[in-house]
């Protein structure tokens, strides 16, 4: 009889292994069947082995200690044939924000509030391309898909916060060209050393602090659905799909943050051309409005780029399930290509005094 009763509670703990939210059951019957071992029941020792082996410390799977990044699940063998634009885009991106920033160094007639600003627009720009494609490249070329549980994170934190840096970065300089053009007499003593250092202060300490929680909520996750990200880099999607945890705050709190910080960047900025639209409108001066205009024409062409490019990676996003996987993968790639080769050219082409620069540095060459 004993036999019978025991068999049957071996069947339900069978039952109850697959089941991770039944850990309170499982004790109940190990307790249950411990007392029954003076029995001398064989199938007792056999559903305690069981019963152990189910239990939720033997069951859970062994901490990730690194994930293996899958470029384009799709489409592997387009890597060979990628890695040739990407490479290129990313010397042209680092050789042009290097030399922006030396001629900003060393040419003293660039030593002014708008080109520090400038300055730090390219810093970002090299650190988000040192961050993202030289393990890309890796990928493509060395087939080092491999990257370490904190790497993946730093990496997560640095593309999240500098991206908010540089839309912030941007809104600081739409409001440098609106005191230029809109209170010009007053443009000396508002847009200072002192502003531009302060400024440098708040775009680094706020988008860091609120983009610090999205890879702490995401390295908090027990990853036990395997460690393969379906990505190019570890974007916090991507990434907290491996876990077998509730990832509904993680997601929720990147997308409020997100765009808090980047939708009031974006509606300080269109506030500001705003002004800088009906002030120009006014001017009757002959030539007046086309020189006012060309202040502000190389930033609005970055602040084009920056958008559109943003813009359809999350359209993308959002009509995901109507697009193949592979094409997020790749304008998320792009993105932190694309501006950066571009910032430093469209500055350097339109900006006279950066180009009048540029030569005197080649010339010391």
């Amino acid at each position: 009889m004993m036999t019978v009763i025991l068999k049957t509670l071996l069947g339900q703990i069978q039952g109850l292994s697959g089941n991770p939210h039944s850990a309170t059951s499982r004790t109940y019957f190990l307790c249950f069947c411990t007392s029954l071992l003076h029995f001398k029941v064989p199938w007792v020792s056999r559903l305690i082995r069981k019963l152990y082996m189910a239990s939720p410390s033997n069951d859970s799977t062994a901490p990730v200690s690194e994930f293996l990044l899958i470029c384009f699940p799709n489409f592997q063998s387009w890597q060979h044939w990628l890695s040739l634009p990407l490479s290129l885009l990313f010397l042209l991106a680092m050789g042009a924000n290097t030399t922006l920033l030396i001629t900003i160094q060393l040419e003293a007639s660039l030593h002014q509030p708008l080109y520090y600003l400038l300055s730090l627009l390219s810093l970002l720009d090299i650190v988000l391309c040192l961050t993202v494609i030289p393990k890309v490249l890796a990928i493509f070329w060395f087939d080092l898909r491999s990257i370490s549980f904190p790497a993946c994170f730093l990496q997560m934190f640095i593309m999240n916060s500098f991206l908010t840096m540089e839309s912030c970065t941007f809104m600081v300089m739409a409001y440098d060209r609106y005191v230029a053009i809109c209170h010009p007499l007053r443009y000396p003593s508002i847009i200072t050393d002192q502003f531009v250092a302060r400024a440098v202060v708040f775009v680094i300490a706020r988008n860091a602090f609120v983009s610090l929680p999205v890879p702490m909520l995401s390295a908090r996750l027990r990853y036990c659905a395997g460690n393969i990200i379906k990505n190019c880099i570890c974007t916090n999607l991507s990434v907290s799909k491996l876990s077998c945890d509730d990832i509904t705050f993680n997601q929720l709190y990147q997308f409020v943050a997100g765009w808090t910080l980047l939708g009031s960047d974006l509606i300080l900025i269109v506030i500001s051309y705003s002004f800088i639209l009906k002030v120009v409108l006014r001017i009757k001066a002959e030539g007046a409005v086309a020189k006012a205009l060309s202040t502000c024409g190389s930033h609005f062409i970055l602040i084009l780029f920056f958008s559109t490019v943003l813009l359809v990676l999350v359209i993308t996003n959002l009509a995901r399930k109507r697009i193949p996987p592979d094409v997020p993968i790749l304008l998320n790639i792009l993105h932190h290509l694309i501006p950066p080769a571009l910032n430093p050219i469209v500055y350097g082409v339109r900006t006279k005094e950066i180009k009048q620069g540029i030569q005197n540095l080649l010339k010391r060459l």
